[in-house]
């Protein structure tokens, strides 16, 4: 399953794509959060979670930064989740982009993700809502955690 959104933000891209390979930092703006932990290197653990509907699902699992290209502010991350008690998964790979755009920074993000096992009973349509939504809530508390560093 293919996501892409994108945002404006009120920032400088150099703050913008440093607060975003700040890995600790910017899952605080993930809503639903519950805890990450740094592994080393580019790798981290964490947990997540998510609520469809009257089902609650708390995803435990990793990222790892796999690219990085501070000239022009790209990155890739894999991403591996599961529901033990759901039995379900979801694994992803996320690339990131931020361009200048008139006084702030354009924010591009394309997700390609394979929702397993009963995780992917809840339908495409309602799994394609639930990320907009929750991209659309990240974003806005990403431009507000921005803010509030100065």
């Amino acid at each position: 399953m293919k996501f892409e959104h994108s945002a404006m933000i009120d920032a400088s891209v150099e703050k913008v794509w440093a607060f975003l390979l700040d890995i600790p930092s910017v899952a605080k703006c993930a809503p639903g959060m519950q805890s990450v932990e740094a592994l080393g290197g580019d790798k981290y653990r964490g947990t997540i979670v998510v609520s469809f509907g009257p089902a609650r699902l708390t995803l435990q699992g990793d990222v790892e930064i796999t690219e990085k290209d501070d000239a022009t502010h790209r990155a890739s991350l894999r991403a591996e989740a599961a529901d033990k008690r759901a039995g379900g998964a979801v694994k992803a790979i996320v690339g990131l982009s931020c361009e200048v755009s008139g006084s702030g920074t354009a924010l591009k993000v394309d997700t390609d993700a394979d929702v397993l096992g009963r995780i992917g009973e809840f339908g495409q349509p309602f799994i394609r809502r639930k990320a907009e939504q929750t991209m659309k809530e990240f974003t806005d508390n990403l431009q507000k955690a921005i803010a509030a560093k100065g």
